[in-house]
């Protein structure tokens, strides 16, 4: 198969080698010609990916439109924030066009397939999700993800184009489930890394991934997703792996919120806004609209764009009535 994968990030060089190493032809595009001239030339991804070697067959390119050119695949592994700026530049293909980005658009409240509906009408829209911290696909360890399409045969080719050893695929076609578990379960993490940055222990963490996990349901099946398929690797798996793991952008950017640093000042010193600060305004304004409680997400937007201090948030999320489990 051609493949393209754009975004030459953490997730696009990751999935750009795996790709590789299933015998496809890779073209890597990325925003930065001289990232892209540096990647090609040492063989490493050292701003994001440091340490790891990257596939001497991978083809890179700078002009997008030039990328794509013969390729029946893309794989999306752009920011959310760019996502629709930079499909809108590729209406023309006809191929199959995977999203691996991880968002809810805020002035839509669309997910990343939904902008692709939208931007690449014709294109197949699918959607690769699960537990899939770049850092740890890179090196191969064992990971298990879903793709998701409405249509189960090209649900099965997406499979097919990623499944190896190191990477098992399973399949979906759930595709709004599958996104909103990986895109929401951001904003549980980050509620996650201030327990860690309160220092509150497991006991407190559990909880909130629980009950984290039972907004994700929430909020999903309201927005016509299968509320089974935020049990799955999309949902409880992502959930699991990214409020656990010290490579979570979204957990560490919470703990060290949780320890007082401003918000303000953790964005300035991140080079890749963790996808939970946009998604959480996103599934905020998404809730309300629907009426569905999403207390932690709630407190999570709080702390995000309201100045409201940690602890702050964490006292109005447990003095909450008494209510019966769902």
């Amino acid at each position: 198969m051609n493949v393209t994968v754009i975004g030459a990030g953490a997730w696009g060089t990751a999935l750009g080698n795996l790709l590789s190493q299933n015998g496809h032809a890779v073209t890597l595009w990325g925003h930065d010609p001289a990232h892209l001239a540096e990647m090609s030339r040492s063989g490493r991804n050292e701003i994001y990916l440091p340490g790891v070697d990257v596939s001497r067959a991978l083809r890179f390119e700078p002009d997008l439109e030039r990328s794509i050119q013969g390729a029946g695949w893309l794989a999306i592994a752009i920011p959310s924030r760019y996502f629709r700026e930079i499909t809108g530049r590729l209406s023309h293909f006809q191929g199959v066009a995977v999203s691996v980005t991880k968002g809810i658009e805020y002035e839509s409240g669309l997910t990343m397939s939904g902008i692709l509906a939208a931007t690449m009408p014709k294109a197949a829209a699918a959607v690769l999700s699960g537990p899939s911290l770049a850092l740890e696909v890179a090196r191969e360890t064992p990971t298990a993800v879903v793709a998701a399409h409405r249509d189960p045969e090209i649900a099965r080719q997406v499979q097919v184009l990623f499944h190896r050893p190191s990477f098992r695929v399973y399949r979906s076609q759930d595709v709004l489930g599958v996104e909103l578990g990986g895109a929401i379960k951001n904003v549980v993490a980050m509620a996650a890394g201030v327990c860690d940055g309160l220092g509150l222990g497991d006991n407190a963490k559990a909880g909130l991934i629980t009950r984290g996990l039972a907004e994700m349901r929430r909020l999903g099946q309201a927005c016509g997703a299968n509320p089974e398929t935020f049990s799955g690797l999309s949902g409880l798996g992502d959930l699991v792996a990214t409020c656990h793991s010290r490579l979570s952008r979204n957990r560490s950017f919470g703990e060290r919120a949780g320890r007082g640093e401003k918000i303000a000042d953790i964005l300035r010193s991140t080079r890749t806004v963790a996808e939970g600060y946009p998604t959480a305004r996103a599934a905020y304004q998404l809730a309300r609209k629907l009426g569905i409680t999403v207390p932690i997400v709630d407190e999570v937007h709080a702390l995000l764009y309201d100045g409201k201090e940690a602890r702050h948030a964490l006292q109005d999320l447990i003095s909450r009535d008494m209510k019966q489990e769902d």
